[in-house]
């Protein structure tokens, strides 16, 4: 498979102004509840910062309000609000219809410096090959969970549940056929959270992402990235953790946080369809249904 770029794989368009892009909603960008995936939303959003300010992203935090489901039109403003000799402060405006539904703000640049280093711990994990596929849901067809393998590396599959709860350690290698190493390649793998969410807890649950935000360290060429997740708590409904990012090699490549809505799944999610992604029956987009079918505070539909 010929690797494509960010623009490529998202389908981002640029317009005649130079600070606006567009983002068509398709399937293949959207979790199994219909809409937006976050990691995708993130990941378009850092692509146009990138190619607008002619830099590369350190960080991008974003922050999920609405939903948008296809066949919307993403209309992606960029704003440098501030440029300096080597750094640039921007952020991204999202809307659909002149709603906003995603706000990311970003610093980009690079610097050179004699020094560097890497203190993060790798977990001890069996190579990608050496790890079982997780399971693809029925509603996962033709999604971007379609686009991922996903293998198990630290993690107890979707029949252990209801178990014991776990050490809040949990890891999958990740793999985007075709799509070349980038920053908007480590917004997908690096919203991972929900699914550590479920394996801490024991219970076949997840979390609607109210936020994610992504760190660069390192952009080394690696077949698989293995997400490191680590939640650290689960309160009044809740959760909150990390996702350290790794290439194949060691090379630490970045790192996730998040916050999100934790929700149960509902029985009719919990169904396997065939090897292949997700089986956390998470869709952690901007926008599901959730068990009772109403919108929740944020104006999105819950999962599960």
């Amino acid at each position: 498979m010929t690797p494509v770029d960010a623009l490529a794989f998202y389908g981002l368009l640029p317009t005649e102004d130079p600070r606006h892009w567009r983002l068509p909603v398709v399937p293949a960008l959207c979790s199994g509840g219909g809409a937006l995936f976050g990691g995708c939303g993130l990941g378009a959003a850092i692509e146009a910062l990138e190619r607008t300010t002619g830099r590369p992203a350190v960080w991008a935090s974003g922050q999920y309000l609405s939903f948008a489901r296809p066949p919307s039109v993403i209309d992606i403003e960029i704003v440098e609000a501030a440029r300096g000799k080597h750094v640039s402060q921007a952020r991204a405006l999202a809307r659909v219809d002149g709603e906003e539904i995603l706000t990311v703000n970003a610093a980009l640049g690079r610097r050179e410096t004699p020094f560097s280093g890497s203190w993060a711990i790798r977990p001890d994990v069996p190579r990608p090959a050496d790890c079982p596929p997780r399971v693809l849901f029925e509603r996962h067809q033709s999604t971007i969970m379609s686009r991922i393998d996903m293998r198990l590396a630290r993690a107890r599959p979707m029949e252990d549940f209801p178990g014991p709860p776990g050490d809040g350690r949990a890891a999958l290698w990740v793999r985007l056929p075709g799509l070349e190493l980038s920053a908007a390649a480590l917004a997908i793998v690096g919203d991972y959270v929900p699914f550590g969410i479920g394996q801490a807890l024991g219970r076949r649950a997840g979390g609607t992402s109210l936020d994610n935000t992504l760190r660069i360290a390192n952009r080394v060429s690696t077949e698989w990235i293995l997400a490191d997740v680590r939640v650290h708590a689960v309160a009044d409904g809740f959760g909150h953790g990390l996702v350290h990012l790794w290439a194949e090699d060691g090379s630490l490549l970045g790192t996730a946080s998040q916050s999100t809505i934790v929700r149960l799944w509902r029985d009719d999610d919990a169904s396997p369809a065939t090897t292949g992604a997700d089986t956390t029956g998470r869709a952690n987009a901007t926008g599901r249904a959730n068990a009772t079918g109403r919108a929740d505070a944020t104006g999105r539909r819950g999962a599960r």
